[in-house]
Parts: structure tokens; sequence; C-alpha cells
């Protein structure tokens, strides 16, 4: 069950009052209609809009048929994709505890020597499949991985490596697809409607969180339910847009720096998966928030420095999770050496969340605006539902910046003037 007040605004009272906030609800509304209709700047890209309910059914069931497989038969899975081709993924499989038969491995994601070498020496000896997820098939750090791994897999497995090899690219065109035509690999499909960093929830993230054995059907629902509660153009009532109102208030404020705090390990790489989703696709124009993430409470024995005295340029919003399943205690010493013992009979997971409520308090204090993202527990079901909220948050944040959400030309340029330096024809 959701929480009543899973975006947590109560500590902006002192930055923001309602009617600044409600300032900006016709350019919701108007912002809305253009997500909703198709006709803003980059509706060629909005095909994550609905799709918790416009899924491709068949595709889905064909996914939970490879997972099995992957399972039955590999206890290795290779991921090969950057950035949103494997993001996604990761954030979820780090999130969530599977059912650990099979582990996922990631490659592709750069273009270290050291850290390929490492993980054919850790594949050695193992069951093994791949998944390569490109939609061209031509991108350099995951190209390069997969002509290294498919070598190796094919120096294992002869013939065989191709049906432990996934492709998920274009439906239709593309080096990869040919080359998955003309070897045999089953095939799925990167939606031509939805950009990489949105993709979690298609065949590119829930091939591998399916093979790490996470309900993949709970995943959907609980994106379907966060559908259908921000399908609103009502500000007051649409907590997504909320959030983005308030990230645009605080830049206009000069608070140009946006960091996401966890207080769970777990969560480490749902920020990665969120600083790609907010800085890919507001960073241009020469506009942006710049997107930072932290692990509290480790990091506030370094970076909580500067955020409690450093800079005013921060906003920062925190990611909680509020049921504890786990519940390990501390338990009272006769001797009291360490001086713990005001906390005995305290869980853990309650010092960690006094921690994280004292941080909010000490930061908002001390002019740092918090927003608390409060998921109920960290289930498929709730993550599936946050995942789909900064979506449709980062949607509308983008267009009241007055930027497209969607593109991301300023990645190109790094590209370009690397295959000038490796001589590419």
């Amino acid at each position: 069950m959701l929480n009543k007040e899973f975006f947590d605004e109560s500590y902006l009272r002192n930055f923001v009052n309602e009617g600044e906030l409600g300032a900006w609800s016709q350019r919701v509304k108007e912002n809305h209609e253009e997500i909703h209709n198709k006709t803003g700047e980059g509706n060629d890209f909005l095909g994550w809009v609905d799709l918790p309910i416009n899924y491709d059914k068949e595709e889905f069931g064909r996914i939970k048929t490879a997972a099995e497989k992957i399972k039955n038969d590999s206890e290795a899975l290779v991921v090969i994709g950057i950035g949103g081709s494997y993001l996604g993924a990761k954030a979820v499989i780090e999130a969530l505890d599977g059912d650990g038969k099979t582990k996922i491995y990631f490659a592709g994601n750069d273009l270290s020597s050291k850290h390929m070498n490492n993980l054919l020496k850790e594949l050695e000896g193992k069951e093994v499949s791949l998944n390569v997820i490109s939609k061209s098939g031509t991108t350099t750090e995951p190209a390069v991985a997969f002509r290294i791994l498919r070598e190796w897999m094919e120096n294992k497995y002869g013939e065989e490596a191709n049906k432990r090899i996934y492709a998920t690219t274009d439906r239709e065109r593309g080096v990869l697809k040919e080359l998955a035509n003309k070897k045999g690999y089953e095939t799925f499909v990167v939606p031509n409607d939805i950009g990489g960093r949105y993709s979690v929830l298609t065949a590119v993230g829930l091939l591998p969180i399916a093979a790490a054995g996470i309900n993949i059907d709970d995943l959907m629902c609980g994106a379907e339910a966060a559908r259908q509660k921000f399908d609103n153009e009502n500000l007051a009532e649409n907590e997504a847009y909320r959030y983005a109102v308030y990230r645009n208030i605080f830049y206009q404020q000069g608070k140009l720096v946006e960091v996401l705090a966890n207080y769970e390990p777990g969560l480490h790489y749902v920020g990665e998966w969120w600083k790609q989703l907010f800085g890919e696709s507001e960073g241009k124009d020469k506009k942006g928030i710049f997107t930072a993430t932290v692990d509290f409470t480790t990091d506030l024995h370094s970076m909580g420095q500067y955020m409690q005295d450093g800079n005013r340029i921060l906003m920062e919003t925190v990611l909680s999770v509020e049921e504890d399943s786990e519940k390990i205690m501390i338990r009272s010493d006769l001797k009291n050496l360490d001086g713990l013992n005001y906390l005995a009979e305290k869980s853990l997971d309650e010092v960690n969340k006094t921690a994280m409520e004292a941080t909010i308090a000490a930061h908002t204090e001390g002019g740092v605006p918090n927003m608390i993202i409060r998921m109920p527990k960290l289930d498929a079901f709730n993550l599936g539902y946050t995942l789909y909220f900064f979506e449709k948050a980062c949607a509308m944040s983008g267009y009241l910046l007055g930027v497209n959400p969607f593109n991301q030309p300023g990645v190109e340029v790094y590209k370009k003037k690397m295959f000038v330096l490796l001589g590419k024809e």
C-alpha cells in the first residue's frame, strides 16, 4: 500500500510558499497537455508515458521465458550496454533481492582493459549467457565489449554460443540486428519511441532484471499505479509535477546543484540512474541543474561538511525507505565501554532513520531545501512506482526549464573527436 505522502514537502515551507508554487499551475497544465498529446519538443520519444499499460505482452512473455532459460543454464549473465542500456537494470538489481540463481555482471560501460580482464577471469569455469543491448550495434563501448565477449563465448561454446546470446536492439535494422539474424540470437526490441534513459521498463531493463530473479510483473504494476496517480494536470494534486516545479523554483533561486541522498546502500545505483535521467535530460542550451549523488550516512563524514556549510548552491532530495524489513536490534552491554547503551533495544533501522531526520533538519537549517521521497518499502512494486515518478517529473521539469528533455546532442561531441583521434574513416 502506497504512502499518502510519497513526496514529502514539509521541510520546504521556509523556502517556497504555496502562492509561489501555484504561480506555475498554468504552465504545468500546458506542459501536461504537451506530454500527453505528444505536441512538445521531443514528442517522438514519449512512448514511456503509457508504457505500463501499453507494453508488448507477447514480448513480455518471451522475456520471462528467456529469463527462466538463463537461470537454468547459466551461473552468470553478462549485460553489455552503456548509459540507459544498463543503468536502469543495475539500479533495480542492486536495490532488490533476486533469487540468487544467476549472478548479473555488467560490461560495455567503460573502456578499461583491467575491468574487462577481471571480468573474463571471473567468468572462467562458469556457465555464461550474454545480453547485448544497443539500438545500432555501433556505440563504441558496448560494441568493443561485445566483440571481445562474443569471441570468448564462441571459443567456449562453439555454435552453441548463439543460443546463449540475447540481443536487445532495433526491431528491423542496424548492425546488431543484422548479426542477430545471421547468428540466430533471440532478439528483443529497443522501442523507437523511448530513449535510453527512459527504457528501464522495456526489454532493455526487464530481461536482466527478470534473469536476476526479480518479479517484473510487480515492477510493472508499480509503474502502472504511478502512471494512473500522476496522470493529472492539477499541480495541487500531482506530486511528480510538484517535485518538478520545486526544482525549477530553487534553480531560479540560484540552487544550481541537486543532490540525491539515500540511507540504504542498495539504492546507490538508483541514484546513478536518476543522475543520468535528469542530467542528460536537462543539461543543454547552457541550462540545467547539475545532478549529484551521496550515500549517507557514509558521505556525511566527507561531503556532509560541504552540504552543511559550503556554497549555498544546493538543493537535496532524499530517498527514504519507510519499512524496516530486517529488524536488527542493538543490545545492552554490561560494561558499556563504547558508551552505546543509550541505544539499547533500538533497532539499527531506527538509528539510521534518526540520523536521516536529524540530517534533513540540519541541512534545512543550513539553507539547503530538502525534498523527501518516502518509499513505503523496498520491493519491486514500490521501486517501479518510484522510477515512473521520476520519469514523469523529469519530463515536466525539462519542459518547465525550456529544453527538450528527450535529446542529448552534447553526448555526440566527444564521440566525434574520439573517432578522429582513433583514425575512424
